[in-house]
């Protein structure tokens, strides 16, 4: 397979070889792609774990009276007590 690059990224992988912490150019997008791929997955684990956790909040959310439900009551409990 052959990429192309920019100028401002083959400019990125030649300083980045210069450097001395990689020997071949083709470490540089290869180490990239790596880090991408990486970064995919833990957003993927990221998206499964708050997946698993909304039925287990929405559950513990329903079984609590919402506050605007309490408010209200709080409010007709009041206008109650109040002489007419």
């Amino acid at each position: 397979m052959n990429v192309s690059f920019t100028p401002p990224i083959e400019e990125l992988i030649r300083s980045e070889v210069a450097s001395g912490l990689w020997a071949p150019a083709s470490e540089v997008p290869r180490e990239g792609l790596c880090l991408m791929d990486e970064q995919d997955r833990m957003r993927t684990a990221r998206l499964d774990q708050l997946r698993d956790d909304i039925p287990t909040r929405y559950g513990r959310a329903a079984s609590q009276p919402c506050r605007a439900e309490k408010a209200q009551r709080s409010g007709r409990a009041r206008r109650a007590r109040r002489p007419a």
